[in-house]
């Protein structure tokens, strides 16, 4: 077996096999982020460690020696053995990690208080949650699971629904002392908080004759919707998914029997190669056993 320690110096190699592939020191020194002076002094060295001229210069002309286009051929090769066993354990390293995301509402409301579970399954995974109201594009941002909120439209994307939602006016239990309309007739304009999501479907469901509310505060994140009318600042019409912690606390009650189906679903999206990974596997096999515990516990406003 060859003694490992008379090889000659890696940084060197590196250099040669760069200047040999290229024929040029200038071109090799710009591939390696170096000089042009270091990279003729590595070859120099190179070259006596070896004691064999690997290239012969007249000029500025470099031209590579039958010696040094075997050694140049059989360098390559080890480096590449090199480079594929360093990809190997990049890519073992990064199946252990898992960037999901979501809308903030979803995130925040429904999904992060169920995490812990996964990771009690999966010790060895690094879950990496992200919210933003954007629409991100997975592949670019290497983001493996996309949990969006929409028509299930994403070109290019393993695309699978996952339940649907609904809205209905809720309150704090303390709102206007206590006494909360029992009606939907005994709504007013001025009572109602304002999000993206329009009243007016839900006033024709519950044939009521009311315009679109205007003016005041209007809440594009619906967690801050939902703080508001916790505080006791008016009823807010919201999605059931998203409720569910303060109405099973008691910190929200429902008004009335009126609900609206929401037009947009929930759906899981996953760029292909990504879906492959063991570990986005297992987030949605998790996933989905937690779904469907969920639409049994909440009925058919989300089925």
């Amino acid at each position: 077996m060859t003694d490992l320690r008379r090889w000659p110096n890696l940084v060197a190699l590196r250099a040669f096999e760069a200047a040999a592939r290229h024929q040029n020191f200038s071109r090799a020194a710009d591939e390696t982020h170096v000089t042009h002076g270091a990279i003729s002094h590595q070859v120099r060295a190179l070259e006596q460690d070896l004691g064999v001229a690997l290239f012969t210069r007249h000029g500025k002309r470099l031209t590579i020696t039958p010696q040094g286009l075997r050694f140049a051929q059989a360098v390559r090769y080890a480096l590449q053995d090199i480079a594929d066993a360093t990809q190997v354990l990049r890519e073992e390293t990064r199946h252990k990690r898992l960037t999901v995301s979501a809308i903030p509402s979803f995130a925040a409301r429904w999904l992060a208080p169920r995490l812990g579970k996964f990771i009690d399954q999966n010790p060895d995974t690094e879950l990496v949650l992200q919210s933003s109201g954007q629409l991100h594009d997975l592949v670019r941002d290497g983001i493996d699971v996309g949990i969006r909120f929409g028509q299930g439209q994403y070109p290019g994307l393993v695309v699978e629904r996952l339940m649907g939602d609904s809205y209905y006016p809720v309150a704090s239990p303390g709102y206007h002392q206590g006494q909360l309309p029992t009606l939907p007739q005994q709504l007013k304009p001025a009572q109602l908080l304002r999000s993206d999501e329009p009243w007016l479907p839900w006033f024709q469901a519950a044939g009521l004759k009311l315009a679109e509310p205007s003016g005041g505060v209007r809440f594009q994140d619906l967690s801050l919707l939902i703080r508001s009318a916790m505080d006791g600042d008016g009823i807010a019409l919201v999605r059931q998914v998203v409720v569910t912690q303060e109405m099973a606390a008691g910190e929200l009650v429902r008004l009335f029997d009126v609900a609206v189906k929401s037009t947009s679903d929930y759906y899981l999206a996953c760029p292909p190669d990504a879906l492959r990974k063991p570990q986005v596997q297992a987030f949605r096999r998790w996933l989905l056993e937690e779904i469907a515990i969920f639409k049994a516990q909440a009925g058919a406003g989300v089925a």
